[in-house]
């Protein structure tokens, strides 16, 4: 997940920094944003969010901490990361982070459900993940186009690391983030594009 002040600038950015287009995404009403989506391969894709300047408010915080990011002026930072369950009720109850209660979202034909803190902070400073059930035959990543692109590792840096660490064991993830020390909290994606490595934080 990145996010952009300007959705159309943050994806030209990315355009030319992957060597290809993010495909079209949409709106999403009730929280005021808008988005593009990219394929990475393997059932996984790269989600570009800003606020939608067209859009009423809306009646509560932005999820993903839109409303209090600070966010570079040149290109989209990334943020955060959503992991995918069957059954999502089950995956919060082993929550050791404050992940937020479960919303009922739809963007055109798509209906999902997603954990959203009420107060829209990032879970776990961005790098314990949102929880995300898909409540349609097709969620994104199968309707994208090939890319040529691919995720070849997440990668996280915390000066809690064994906090972080046991979050992530508590919901079996603790394969898809590597953690390491770090003074402040960062995430960090590498992706094999056709530009070669690239690495996104």
């Amino acid at each position: 997940m990145l996010a952009a002040r300007d959705l159309d600038a943050g994806a030209a950015w990315l355009a030319e920094r992957l060597g290809v287009s993010l495909s079209p995404g949409g709106r999403h009403g009730r929280m005021g944003t808008h988005n593009r989506l990219l394929g990475l391969d393997q059932g996984f894709y790269l989600e570009l969010i800003a606020i939608d300047p067209a859009a009423a408010a809306p009646g509560r915080p932005r999820w993903f901490g839109l409303d209090a990011l600070v966010l570079p002026e040149d290109r989209p930072r990334l943020i955060h990361w959503v992991a995918r369950c069957d059954d999502i009720g089950q995956e919060l109850s082993k929550c050791r982070h404050d992940a937020g209660e479960i919303l009922a979202m739809e963007r055109g034909d798509f209906r999902w459900r997603i954990t959203v803190p009420a107060d829209g902070h990032l879970p776990g400073d961005g790098l314990l993940p949102s929880l995300i059930q898909w409540d349609v035959a097709l969620h994104p990543a199968q309707r994208l186009p090939e890319s040529g692109c691919r995720l070849m590792k997440l990668e996280a840096f915390h000066p809690a690391r064994g906090v972080l660490r046991d979050g992530l064991a508590a919901l079996g993830l603790e394969r898809h983030l590597d953690v390491h020390p770090g003074a402040t909290p960062e995430l960090v994606a590498y992706l094999k594009t056709p530009r070669g490595l690239v690495e996104l934080d």
